[in-house]
């Protein structure tokens, strides 16, 4: 992809009462439960989910003590699982633990008195684009607000007819860097079994897609495919087992920037490949945002049990308005790459992760989304003298 090309770009995202999204949920409302009362927690928290059953394992040090049964009824509870039809409810569940305490080898290499090594080895990418107000790519922004948009109408009462489960699609012609038109949507919606499949389509049109794409976004040719198989009631666990860490791309980009790897939900801070990609989301949204590039990628390697990161890559798509190692100077000189830097400056030692844990980890307008702030944009932007 380049400036002079003409393409079509997909991005899909799933709403909060998908079984892997609500494996995600669970996790971090586990982290955020034990974070809220011990800020030296070391959790590596994972959720299975299936036919009626929760499943926990990891490994998690703590000086607290957290009732973890309850934090995942209370989950599935506010995700909208309180029926057992659907396949899973929060009331009747099975929840299982498998708990243990972090590795002593690892620790090791993490406590390393006033500071911390990284928790792990691996790369981490962020991503920011000009394309949008929130600096994200338009087809996993509409994608997220779409599969927002399933939840909250069926949770106001709008289309009661709605189940928990859902996942959505954009696709939209580019020409270079910018969107031009929405030229596919596809949403699969849950639903009761009475509820007629050219009302469900009819309402959908009307309540979320219209209502989240202005229509002169539309192709004059575009495609909306609505439930296509043409039922969808049994959806949750109960069709598809759910894992944590297994929507990484709808948690991110979207697919439209490289993609380390690791999985964020679950994970302390102390865990490189989520504060790792915060940070890196965080510098490539400030050079965006001071003007040095229209789109800028981020790469940031760590080993385990090292401070420094081993190296930095920085992509700009040839739009960078400064030579690439003076623009690495920047971020060397402004942010604080190391595993303490990184949490001081985005205050992630909060039981902030659960609201992370669906509709995308990026572009969300939320104070608690510390590295969505532009604060060094202008320090940036004076730097670089440009």
């Amino acid at each position: 992809m380049n400036s002079k090309e003409t393409f079509l770009f997909t991005s899909e995202s799933v709403t909060e009462g998908h079984p892997d999204k609500m494996a995600d949920q669970i996790s971090d409302s586990i982290l955020d439960a034990i974070i809220s009362q011990d800020k030296n927690c070391r959790v590596a928290c994972e959720t299975m989910l299936t036919t009626g059953m929760a499943f926990i394992a990891g490994e998690i040090s703590t000086d607290t003590y957290v009732e973890i049964p309850e934090v995942v009824r209370k989950t599935i509870k506010e995700i909208g699982y309180t029926d057992a039809d659907y396949g899973i409810d929060y009331k009747s569940c099975a929840v299982l633990t498998s708990i243990d305490k972090q590795s002593p080898d690892i620790a090791m290499g993490v406590e390393q008195g006033e500071e911390i090594g990284a928790g792990d080895q691996g790369m981490m990418f962020g991503y920011a684009t000009d394309e949008t107000k929130e600096y994200m790519p338009l087809t996993i922004l509409l994608s997220h607000k779409l599969a927002k948009r399933l939840s909250d109408v069926r949770k106001q009462g709008l289309l009661p007819y709605l189940r928990p489960d859902g996942k959505t699609q954009v696709t939209i012609r580019y020409n270079g860097f910018i969107p031009e038109k929405v030229t596919a949507i596809v949403i699969s919606a849950q639903h009761d079994p009475d509820i007629e499949l050219e009302k469900l389509r009819k309402d959908i049109v009307k309540n979320v897609i219209e209502y989240i794409i202005p229509r002169d976004m539309w192709d004059s040719d575009i495609k909306i495919y609505i439930n296509p198989t043409g039922r969808f009631v049994m959806g949750g666990p109960y069709a598809d087992a759910g894992l944590t860490g297994r929507k990484i791309v709808v948690d991110t980009y979207g697919g439209i920037s490289a993609h380390g790897g690791g999985a964020f939900s679950g994970k302390d801070p102390t865990k490189v490949d989520r504060s790792g990609a915060y940070m890196a989301r965080y510098i490539a949204k400030n050079m965006v945002a001071a003007e040095l590039a229209k789109r800028c990628e981020v790469q940031l390697a760590y080993a385990i049990g090292v401070k420094e990161p081993v190296s930095i890559m920085l992509h700009t798509y040839g739009t960078g308005k400064l030579p690439k190692e003076d623009m690495k100077k920047l971020i060397t000189d402004n942010f604080d790459l190391t595993p303490k830097g990184i949490i001081t400056t985005l205050d992630l030692l909060r039981p902030i992760y659960k609201k992370t844990a669906a509709y995308g980890h990026f572009g969300r307008e939320d104070a608690d989304f510390t590295w969505e702030k532009t604060d060094k944009a202008d320090i940036l932007k004076k730097q670089a003298g440009v």
